[in-house]
């Protein structure tokens, strides 16, 4: 079974400096699994700055929604795999679904999945849950799901950090 690694945090934190420092720690080649899509010129600048600051040792895949498969199939070609985030993969779930339960149970498959793999695998997650509570019932459905969601992965990872202002904390 390979190490698994979740950080979460908030926005801003250092989530994703982290994931690419620990990640590198392991070698090359590495892979970069996208979760995002530029939908918008600021989400444009933004995926762009995070390839920017990747060195030529990190592979690039774009998934937004086919996580598990994406993963199963980048098994075993890498010293290290990030999925960075799990906050924008439940996103588009949840847009593409409409409603929360297949999203959990892509969810549970991901963290079963996760068990086979080889790979070390570094996942980034959003903690969205320390806030007010939304003032809709989309952005309430997104909030528990994320909440679930880091629940999982952070109970199957060998190691868990939160980052605030740039600093790291071992949790588990």
């Amino acid at each position: 079974m390979a190490r698994i690694i979740f950080i979460t945090g908030g926005a801003r934190s250092g989530k994703s400096r982290l994931a690419e420092k620990l990640a590198e720690s392991f070698g090359s080649p590495l892979c970069y699994v996208a979760t995002g899509e530029a939908r918008d010129p600021e989400m444009t600048d933004r995926i762009a700055a995070h390839r920017a600051r990747r060195g030529e040792e990190w592979q690039t895949i774009e998934e937004p929604r086919n996580l598990v498969e994406r993963l199963r199939s980048a098994d075993g070609s890498y010293q290290a795999v990030l999925v960075d985030c799990i906050t924008l993969w439940i996103s588009n779930l949840l847009l593409h679904y409409g409603t929360a339960d297949p999203v959990l149970e892509e969810v549970q498959a991901l963290v079963e999945a996760i068990k086979d793999c080889a790979t070390p695998l570094i996942f980034v997650s959003n903690e969205v849950g320390m806030g007010i509570v939304p003032e809709n019932a989309l952005a309430r459905t997104f909030r528990d799901l994320a909440g679930n969601a880091n629940q999982l992965l952070a109970a199957a990872a060998d190691e868990v950090y939160v980052t605030f202002s740039g600093i790291p904390l071992k949790l588990k």
